[in-house]
């Protein structure tokens, strides 16, 4: 992928609106073509692990529950900052995430988790 800034916005959208969809086919592919070099995730406050396993995890855990709103996304160079917010399903609870996301020459992605409490 390229780490111009309307590539990234792409990717952004893209996973979120996958996510939305339930379509996790969709949703491995906008990570796998932004990540060839490797994936990297951390949940603030946690060690940051290899991101593959972690996503599938993610996906299995939540989908189900969690609709995602892109309350902002700002791009500077090669990173990006999102605000969204995970609306649990069927209820009127939110959990507010900032994301950090860096995307490397090598093409290896790391993504960082601020998560707000349920």
């Amino acid at each position: 992928m390229s780490t111009d800034a309307n590539s990234i916005r792409r990717f952004l959208h893209a996973q979120v609106a996958c996510w939305n969809a339930n379509d996790k086919d969709g949703f491995l592919a906008a990570y796998r073509a932004a990540a060839p070099g490797g994936l990297t995730i951390e949940y603030v406050g946690r060690p940051a692990s290899d991101g593959w396993p972690v996503l599938a995890a993610m996906w299995e855990r939540q989908n189900a529950a969690i609709a995602i709103e892109e309350v902002a996304a700002m791009v500077n160079g090669n990173e990006a900052a999102c605000h969204n917010r995970n609306r649990v399903k069927e209820t009127d609870r939110t959990i507010e995430t900032i994301e950090l996301y860096r995307f490397d020459e090598d093409g290896a992605l790391l993504v960082r988790y601020f998560v707000g409490p349920a």
